[in-house]
């Protein structure tokens, strides 16, 4: 990290800046002290956009976060929150573990309690961020033609590239969960399932049914790509969609969903465009075949896993698939979908969906 080019850290419409530490180690080092030894101060926009309430004791702030992530404002043996506490001189309530509520900062100085609440959410961000996703936005694409036509592309590249390096049969993805993923999602309790399910519904209203039309959208799942850049040493092998009327409407659709909820924190902000594919084929599989893609990064906790895999020659299904067609549908629904889930049709479990028609 550089001094001069510090990490931004984007909260709630604010920007702010991570700050330099040097690093050192000890024999009882805390990773929580860790995290707030490296708290950011704001960068771009005023702190006074907190709802701080003066009360006759002084001054209150309240912050919402789901119980799974209390342990790390409270820190082992209590020491994250009373290090906050002693900085920043006010006093933190925090719901029990396994409750759900609001945590209460209350304070003298009004400035102190802005200061608790500014680092509590960069806390809240930065262990968020370790927490695996749980859930995405995406569309289905198990229509039974486009099932079907998935099918005898396993079937042709087995029967003509069986042969090349790393090709069979348990790469291949579940035809029943073919989807198209707009954007990964952390939701740790049932009220942030239901803001998800409020964003996607303020989503339609408000420039969804413009670009739809209220009418699906009629598109063609061709050609095929992979993600890397050797394709003698492919990890993904993925199908190309199409607006069939050649329009750019699906991209712009997907792009303002990914915005909108980038700007709302529930998505944290990676890319400013959604890459459209359809997984194929995927590496992954070859151990599990319930893993998600890359999106299998980091275990409950928090620890990161590094996923070995074995990649698999792609050059002649490239040469020989280039533009194969898996068929065309109509895309209506955009749900919020549940890792490591299934329904009774055999797709991911739906938390909830909007409907284009």
């Amino acid at each position: 990290m550089e001094v001069l080019r510090p990490q931004l850290i984007r909260i709630g419409g604010r920007v702010y800046r991570k700050n330099p530490i040097q690093e050192q180690t000890y024999q009882h080092e805390d990773e929580d002290d860790d995290c707030y030894q490296g708290l950011v101060e704001c960068a771009e926009e005023s702190c006074e956009a907190y709802e701080v309430v003066q009360t006759p004791q002084g001054f209150r702030c309240t912050v919402k976060a789901p119980s799974l992530l209390y342990k790390h404002i409270v820190g082992k043996r209590g020491d994250t929150r009373k290090k906050l506490e002693v900085e920043t001189k006010t006093s933190i309530s925090i719901p029990k573990p396994g409750q759900e509520g609001e945590i209460v900062i209350t304070g003298q100085h009004r400035s102190g309690v802005i200061s608790a609440r500014t680092r509590i959410d960069v806390l809240l961000l930065t262990f968020r961020r370790k927490q695996p996703f749980t859930h995405f936005l995406a569309f289905f694409l198990n229509e039974a033609e486009v099932q079907e036509q998935f099918l005898k592309f396993q079937e042709e590249v087995l029967e003509k590239c069986s042969m090349d390096h790393g090709v069979d049969s348990s790469i291949f993805q579940n035809p029943k969960k073919l989807h198209l993923t707009i954007g990964m999602l952390v939701l740790l309790s049932e009220q942030e399932i239901q803001q998800t399910c409020e964003m996607l519904q303020q989503c339609k209203e408000e420039f969804i049914d413009d670009i739809s039309g209220g009418k699906p959208l009629e598109v063609e799942v061709a050609g095929i790509e992979y993600m890397n850049d050797d394709p003698g040493m492919v990890d993904v092998l993925y199908a190309k969609v199409r607006m069939k009327d050649g329009s750019n409407r699906l991209q712009e659709l997907v792009d303002r969903v990914l915005e909108r909820f980038q700007a709302s924190g529930l998505i944290v902000k990676e890319w400013n465009s959604v890459k459209l594919h359809a997984t194929v084929m995927n590496t992954l599989f070859r151990k599990d075949p319930n893993a998600e893609g890359r999106y299998n990064l980091y275990t409950t906790d928090g620890k990161y896993i590094f996923k070995e895999r074995e990649s698999f020659d792609g050059r002649n299904i490239l040469k020989l698939f280039e533009n194969f067609c898996f068929g065309t549908l109509k895309l209506n629904s955009i749900h919020i979908s549940q890792r490591f889930t299934v329904d009774s049709f055999g797709n991911y479990a739906s938390c909830g969906q909007i409907d284009f028609s």
